[in-house]
């Protein structure tokens, strides 16, 4: 296994790892609205930063949903696997070669 295929590895586990945090700690912010419970104004810059790691990952799900059929691979499937590890799943679905 190449230094840049450890690379990847480690940073799809970590991406993976943080976009379920982030969907988590999402869910917890509903559940304190719906509940009328406060949560500490400290978390705020970090309810921001997730929420925009949430829409970034977001969008290249639905990149890699449109272009995953042209590269014979699932779209919805492949669009999930994108919004998790993030760009690393739209690398090495247009490093692919055509077949």
């Amino acid at each position: 296994m190449s230094t840049k295929q450890k690379l990847f590895l480690l940073v799809k586990v970590i991406s993976t790892v943080l976009i379920a945090s982030a969907i988590i700690l999402e869910l917890w912010n509903l559940s304190a609205l719906i509940t009328n419970n406060k949560i500490p104004g400290s978390l705020n810059i970090i309810f921001w930063i997730e929420r925009f790691a949430i829409a970034a990952h977001f969008l290249e799900g639905v990149i890699a949903t449109i272009y995953a059929n042209s590269r014979n691979k699932m779209p919805l499937q492949y669009g999930v696997y994108t919004f998790f590890v993030g760009t690393i799943g739209l690398l090495e679905l247009f490093s692919q070669e055509d077949k």
